[in-house]
């Protein structure tokens, strides 16, 4: 493998569109029209985080190992998603599947989490709390997740998603549930179930 003596990369922050960012050692925090973003970045150790100009984030590592490499690529990714996030948003799209019994699925604002009512004939509910600042919406064949923050979205996403997940049962045969069929970056589709 080649070796480097210093790798950098950086990241414009599009201060036309409204968007502004705070650095704190490793802690960046990144507001914009949809709201704000923070992530802690103490976990990279041998990463540096710093402002070149008023406009850019550079990201950089002194005699890189291969996990740092990969590291400085995973920070990019993610301050690019959160720059997406507060000018754009990210909206997941679940489908509501069922063949017998019609799943109804409720958003408690009260107690802020998702009722899952009659999955599989049941009598019983299945809550999933609501995790962060996200909005959801349910129609009777849809459940749509919006937010600024790209992980909570997926997150509350994958919990809906594995709280109707079937045990002990024939997986040919009984496939109800609540499945993630389309994600969006604003309104640009950039995942989709093939048809």
């Amino acid at each position: 493998m080649v070796k480097y003596a210093y790798i950098s990369r950086e990241v414009k922050v599009p201060l036309d569109e409204g968007v502004s960012f705070k650095l704190e050692g490793k802690q960046l925090e990144i507001t914009g029209p949809r709201g704000t973003v923070g992530r802690d970045f103490r976990h990279a150790k041998n990463i540096q985080l710093s402002v070149v100009n008023e406009d850019t984030i550079a990201i950089s590592a002194k005699l890189p190992k291969r996990k740092e490499l990969a590291l400085v690529g995973t920070l990019e990714g993610h301050i690019k998603n959160m720059i997406s996030g507060v000018t754009k948003g990210f909206t997941y799209k679940l489908k509501i599947v069922y063949s017998h019994f019609p799943i109804t699925v409720k958003v408690n604002k009260k107690s802020n989490n998702v009722e899952i009512q009659n999955f599989i004939g049941e009598r019983g509910h299945r809550v999933v709390p609501i995790r962060g600042d996200v909005n959801i919406k349910t129609t009777k064949e849809d459940v749509i997740i919006e937010g600024s923050d790209k992980e909570l979205v997926g997150q509350n996403a994958a919990n809906i998603q594995l709280k109707c997940k079937i045990k002990d049962k024939d997986l040919r045969i009984f496939q109800d549930g609540i499945y993630v069929y389309e994600k969006l970056v604003g309104d640009q589709v950039f995942w989709k179930v093939k048809t």
